[in-house]
């Protein structure tokens, strides 16, 4: 059996969605980082940088109680220029305000249906959420060649 099919099955709903999203983002040119933590008490599923530096926020959602659980939302709108939403085809997107954006999607692909309205983060935040994401980044690709390893 494929190594990665073998991973996918181990995944859960959630994580799933992500690496769909994940995987159509960066065919658009974005750099995708999963659960990320932009401050303190947050944790996004997704969070993209775009070509042109844009910051998008994803959050993915597997079920009805997933999303009606889900309280801390707005709090990640400060963090982005723009919003969406994740979804398989099976979830009622009728609940979704209308406001944000609506990605559709499966473990290996996804579209997005419905464009989230930009607002664009101010240049200080920008630069912070940025050097944010790359110190993540690299530490966690220096996690994979040294795991005992810290960026400090």
């Amino acid at each position: 059996m494929d190594v990665n099919l073998d991973k996918l099955a181990d995944l859960a709903p959630g994580q799933r969605l992500a690496r769909g999203v994940c995987r159509h983002l960066t065919s658009l040119g974005f750099g995708c980082l999963e659960e990320y933590v932009p401050d303190r008490g947050l944790r996004v599923d997704v969070i993209a940088l775009g070509p042109k530096g844009e910051v998008w926020i994803i959050e993915c959602k597997s079920s009805r109680t997933d999303f009606t659980s889900d309280s801390k939302w707005q709090g990640y709108l400060p963090w982005c220029d723009r919003y969406f939403w994740a979804v398989d085809e099976k979830f009622p997107t009728e609940l979704l305000p209308e406001d944000t954006g609506l990605i559709l999607t499966d473990a290996y692909d996804a579209e997005v249906v419905r464009m989230a309205p930009e607002d664009k983060l101010a240049p200080a935040r920008r630069k912070a959420v940025t050097l944010g994401f790359a110190r993540v980044a690299a530490g966690r690709l220096l996690g994979f060649r040294d795991p005992t390893a810290s960026l400090g």
